[in-house]
């Protein structure tokens, strides 16, 4: 039963969309040595946030006028949203004077992300509670949190990663290297998004399970990066 948007379910809603970014956001940057500036850090959580209304628009395009559906949609939507939230963290980190060390490429791309994340989730979980109510809401809010919002932060690490092991090279390696990484994190992204189509949802430990694995090698990537620059 579809239920009207209060502002108490408002506030749930936001709560639900920010708080799992919010707890991610904490685990990551308590693993930095180097602390970032938290203007800096603010700046790119926002910035990941500018990025899901031209996401939401460039994903109406593809879908209503380009007319693709099915699969090759989901493939297309994944590399909108990994571009874009490249896209947001160069324009906005990677020129700062606070950038400067390879660490700062996976910290501020995972902050990006989960800036995207955070207003995602809060979109879905409006929609549901408009077109299903509460108790649906709810449901979506911790599905959301299990995997939406790590999927954003495994994917967006990934970026940040080919990025780091490439900051203090040439620059056409650092080109060529984040290309891939993107690449990586689309196909992440769309086949994540891909099993949960076929699964209608369904048996989402399995879905959850090879992300926690990518997310336990990009810890151990993290150690490494920081190690590199003691």
């Amino acid at each position: 039963m579809a239920a009207n948007l209060t502002i108490s379910t408002l506030l749930f809603a936001i709560a639900g969309g920010f708080l799992p970014s919010l707890l991610w956001l904490w685990f990551w940057l308590k693993e930095d040595n180097h602390p970032e500036p938290c203007f800096a850090l603010i700046s790119a959580f926002v910035s990941g946030m500018i990025a899901v209304p031209l996401a939401i628009f460039l994903e109406y395009l593809v879908s209503f006028p380009l007319g693709l559906t099915g699969g090759l949609s989901l493939f297309v939507w994944a590399f909108i949203e990994e571009i874009l939230k490249y896209l947001a963290m160069k324009k906005n980190s990677f020129c700062k004077k606070c950038f400067d060390e390879p660490i700062d490429a996976i910290v501020y791309m995972i902050t990006t992300a989960l800036g995207f994340a955070s207003l995602e989730n809060t979109l879905f979980i409006i929609k549901t509670f408009n077109d299903n109510g509460i108790l649906s809401g709810i449901n979506i809010g911790n599905m959301r949190f299990l995997g939406a919002t790590l999927l954003h932060t495994a994917s967006s690490a990934i970026v940040g990663a080919f990025i780091a092991f490439s900051m203090r090279k040439k620059k056409k390696k650092l080109t060529r290297n984040t290309i891939i990484g993107i690449i990586l994190a689309g196909l992440l992204h769309f086949a994540f998004n891909y099993i949960i189509m076929r699964s209608d949802g369904g048996n989402i430990l399995k879905v959850l399970m090879p992300l926690w694995f990518v997310i336990i090698v990009l810890i151990f990537v993290f150690e490494k990066v920081k190690g590199n620059i003691k």
